[in-house]
Formats: C-alpha cells, sequence, structure tokens
C-alpha cells in the first residue's frame, strides 16, 4: 500500500491497483484492486473497491462509493455522494449466528454503459446495466436496468422521457 500526499491531499493505492495516464485525484481517497483508465478523475472522499473497472475520461464525484463488481465504461459522470451495491441480500452472519465470510453471499455485478450520467446522491442497487446515455436524476433509487438514452428519476427510479440529440 503506498499512500500519495500532495499538499493536504491524501490518496491511499494499493499495489494491485492499475491506473491509466493522466488519473487526477482531488483530495482523499481509497482504492484497491481495482483499475482506472486513461484522464480519469476522481474527487475527494472516493472509494473505489477491489475488481471494479473503469473506462477513459471519467469523472467521479466527491463521497461516492464504489463496490466490487461494478464496471464503468467511458466518458461516464459519476456525481457526488453516488452508492453502489453489490449484494442484494445483506446479511453480518449467517442463519446459524455465525459471521458471513466471502464464501456466503453472492456478488452480483453492475454496469454502467458509456457516457452514461448518474446525478448525487443516487443509489444503483445490484445486478443491473445502465445503457449508453442514460441519465439518472439526482437522489434516485435505481432498482433495475435502465435502457439506453432514458432518464430517469426517483424511489424508485422511474423513465421521464427519452434524451434529445443535443443534449449527447
Amino acid at each position: 500500500m503506498t499512500d500519495t500526499e500532495t499538499g493536504t491531499q491524501m490518496v491511499k493505492i494499493s499495489d494491485d491497483v492499475k491506473l491509466g495516464k493522466n488519473v487526477r485525484f482531488f483530495g482523499w481517497a481509497n482504492l484497491y484492486g481495482c483499475e482506472l483508465g486513461d484522464n480519469v478523475t476522481v474527487g475527494p472522499f472516493v472509494e473505489i473497491q477491489c475488481d471494479v473497472s473503469i473506462g477513459n475520461n471519467v469523472k467521479i464525484q466527491s463521497h461516492t462509493f464504489i463496490c466490487s463488481g461494478v464496471t464503468i465504461e467511458d466518458e461516464v459522470f459519476i456525481g457526488h455522494g453516488v452508492m453502489f451495491t453489490n449484494d442484494r441480500f445483506p446479511r453480518s452472519t449467517n442463519t446459524d449466528g455465525s459471521p458471513k465470510g466471502g464464501d456466503d453471499w453472492t456478488l452480483e455485478r453492475t454496469e454502467i454503459k458509456r457516457r452514461a450520467s448518474i446525478g448525487s446522491n443516487a443509489t444503483i442497487l445490484c445486478g443491473i446495466t445502465i445503457g449508453e446515455d442514460a441519465i439518472i436524476g439526482a437522489g434516485s433509487v435505481v432498482t433495475k436496468s435502465v435502457p439506453p438514452r432514458n432518464i430517469v428519476a426517483g424511489n424508485p427510479a422511474k423513465f421521464i422521457r427519452m434524451v434529445e440529440e443535443d443534449e449527447k
């Protein structure tokens, strides 16, 4: 594990992280076992866990949590405080009361397609795909896949309208 400090900025990057060219950090961040493409921007107080793949030219705003099993394609925008999940039925213990370990749950993968945009404070449940050019409204709880170019918002997120050509 290496700590990189520039001014007041501290970034914890595990030795198993693969960073592309020109990755920029703007504050405290914690990365391990993940891969970031070229020209990725990571805001302060972001955690990116193992088994996460992030494409090129992605912008991740502050206070975002990207858990294991998430794939983010190129040119995606992730707003402030976005939370991803990877376990549909989380529990701290098994039915016999023993603590759950790595083999006691099923990781469900999530895909965020090219040029999608996720608004601040959205929660993205696991096992879904957010389509290319889709927009997720701020504060939304996304419980099912979002088709390409759809704008969704609310709790649970519902279709609002399609993205227009001049909004791409």
